[in-house]
Formats: structure tokens, sequence, C-alpha cells
């Protein structure tokens, strides 16, 4: 995930559930959401810490009460412009997700018409700048197991058990 240099990028670390999490946004929305220690995390040099920041402050009471149990969806605005038109096309798929519910790479690429590119559909899912927020975490192998989350399985199971898609 690359970000602009000359688009001002606001952060915030906060403590969830499921660990540390790196806030990012824009001007525009939320850019990212990335645990502790996740896989393609961005570098963050030259952002500007704003815990007064409107959208990071959404994001944190959100995020907080999703994993208290007490949210099923976000309602704030988002910013994907940090990807190609692809990613950007299997990232707004991702939204369409329901809570609860589940898809695979393979049904996820014919959603968007690319039913052939399911290893890019893959790769796209992985670099998802927005975890949990835009649901990643929904997609399952095509056998419906849990495969790949750049934040790390025991999360991807967390966040599915606490949305009732899977049982323990």
């Amino acid at each position: 995930m690359k970000f602009s240099k000359s688009v001002p990028i606001y952060t915030l670390h906060v403590t969830s559930a499921l660990g540390g999490i790196t806030l990012a946004a824009t001007d525009r929305g939320l850019a990212g959401v990335w645990f502790d220690a996740q896989r393609h995390a961005p570098d963050t040099s030259g952002w500007i810490e704003a815990p007064e920041h409107s959208v990071l402050k959404q994001a944190e009471a959100q995020l907080q009460a999703y994993f208290a149990g007490q949210r099923d969806h976000f309602d704030m605005p988002l910013d994907l412009s940090h990807g190609t038109d692809f990613q950007q096309a299997v990232w707004q798929a991702l939204l369409r997700i329901p809570r609860g519910g589940t898809t695979s790479y393979g049904r996820l690429g014919a959603d968007i018409g690319k039913p052939a590119a399911v290893r890019a559909v893959g790769a796209a899912v992985g670099r998802n700048p927005i975890s949990v927020v835009v649901p990643c975490h929904r997609v399952l192998g095509s056998d419906g197991s849990l495969t790949g989350y750049a934040g790390g399985l025991e999360r991807k199971s967390h966040l599915l058990q606490l949305e009732g898609a899977v049982n323990e």
C-alpha cells in the first residue's frame, strides 16, 4: 500500500480487544486500519499524529463498540483511493459482504466481473488497507477454510465468531 507523500495522512494508535491498531485518515475519510505487526502495513514516517481528528475519533469509537458486540456496521467516510482501480473494485466488493456472511476469493472475483483472477483478487484482499471496516476477514477459501489474513488467522477467526459467521 503506497500513500502519496503529497496528501496529509493523520494517524492515531489505539488499543483494542485484538491488540494495538494504527488508524489513518485523510481529509476524505478513514484510509487505514492496521493491527500491530500486520503484514503489508505502510511506512508511517511523515504521518501526522492527530488524536483529535474527527474521523479517527469516530473510527476508534465505532471499532471499540464493534469489538464489544455493541455495533454491527460502520458508518464513516472512507478513503480507498490509495489502491489501483482493480484493488479498489475488490475493496468495494468486500463492503457488500454482510455481517455474518462469508464469500470465497473465486466468488469475489466473479462479483467484480473477473472470475479467472482469483490470485489477483487474493492479493488485493490481502492489501486491504482498512481491516475490519472493509471486511476482508469474511473471505474464505473455496472449501470454507480460514485462509490468509494479514492481521493473523487468530484475529480472523475471532472476527468471524464475533459476527456469528463461524462457530468455535
